[in-house]
């Protein structure tokens, strides 16, 4: 039998239609969660995710099954009237928060589109701020709470090419030590307290960098590919796969992870530890 330990919470994984964001919405509905997604994709994709989720766990059925959000995370306006839907939809606001949602424009600083970098710092960063100053205050009064936010490598150094995202992803490790700071006192070790942490991701592998890894095959095999892709920064040369992204913020959500707050975790294959 799983270990259901977020029977009777709710958790709101952001930009979850696909990718580690569903993987991680999975994982906190097989651990009793009941969740709600939110992301773009067409009808039937939002369905299969919605699917998903629901055959992962969920905290239940029916009414009480996966729902979709579809809320701008660009729109602050979106997000207000997202979170007082959820917060009916849950009885009380969410328990869980994964602000994983996240664009990327990758062109020199010079080159980069305004409206690129005023969408990139909007979804990436700002919606997370947003989604948290809503939801935390009742996380504090229940006494238990927590925010996951998922950053990147590039929180922690940062490459050519990616101002707005290096920017947003250095933002919200910052964002997140802030909001730790603030509610570390609330809630006890037996309720769980309200942490805020990090995950700082280095290559994961999700469908899109298959180009990517193909391109460097060289006419060897795709393991060839990966070592390749990964040689310049991620000495482990494996990537990390969804699922255990997810397990990393599983684990965060456990009582027991009370003390650990206002980390940014690397899962990198020691990039940043060169």
């Amino acid at each position: 039998m799983s270990d259901t330990f977020l029977h009777g919470r709710t958790a709101l994984v952001t930009g979850s239609t696909s990718g580690i964001g569903l993987a991680i919405a999975q994982a906190l509905a097989a651990a009793g969660a009941r969740v709600a997604i939110n992301g773009l994709g067409s009808a039937d994709q939002v369905a299969a995710a919605i699917a998903a989720v629901d055959a992962a766990g969920n905290g239940g059925a029916g009414s009480a099954s996966t729902k979709h959000f579809s809320a701008d995370l660009r729109d602050a306006e979106a997000i207000d009237a997202m979170m007082a839907e959820l917060s009916a939809w849950s009885g009380g606001g969410v328990d869980v928060l994964v602000n994983n949602a996240g664009i990327q424009h990758a062109v020199p600083l010079a080159q980069m589109p305004v409206q690129k970098w005023n969408d990139i710092i909007a979804i990436n960063l700002s919606s997370a701020f947003h989604a948290m100053r809503l939801a935390m205050p009742a996380m504090a009064a229940r006494g238990f709470g927590r925010v996951i936010n998922i950053a990147s490598v590039h929180g922690l150094v940062a490459s050519k090419d990616k101002a707005p995202y290096v920017a947003s992803k250095f933002g919200i490790v910052g964002l997140s030590k802030v909001a730790a700071l603030e509610y570390a006192a609330q809630g006890s070790r037996e309720s769980g307290g309200i942490t805020v942490n990090c995950i700082c991701p280095g290559w994961v592998e999700t469908p899109l960098i298959e180009p990517q890894i193909e391109a460097r095959m060289h006419g060897g095999s795709r393991d060839d590919g990966v070592r390749n892709l990964l040689a310049e920064k991620q000495p482990s040369l494996r990537m990390t796969l969804p699922a255990e992204i997810a397990a990393l913020a599983v684990f965060l959500c456990r009582r027991e992870a009370h003390n650990i707050t206002g980390a940014a975790l690397p899962v990198d294959g020691g990039w940043t530890a060169q």
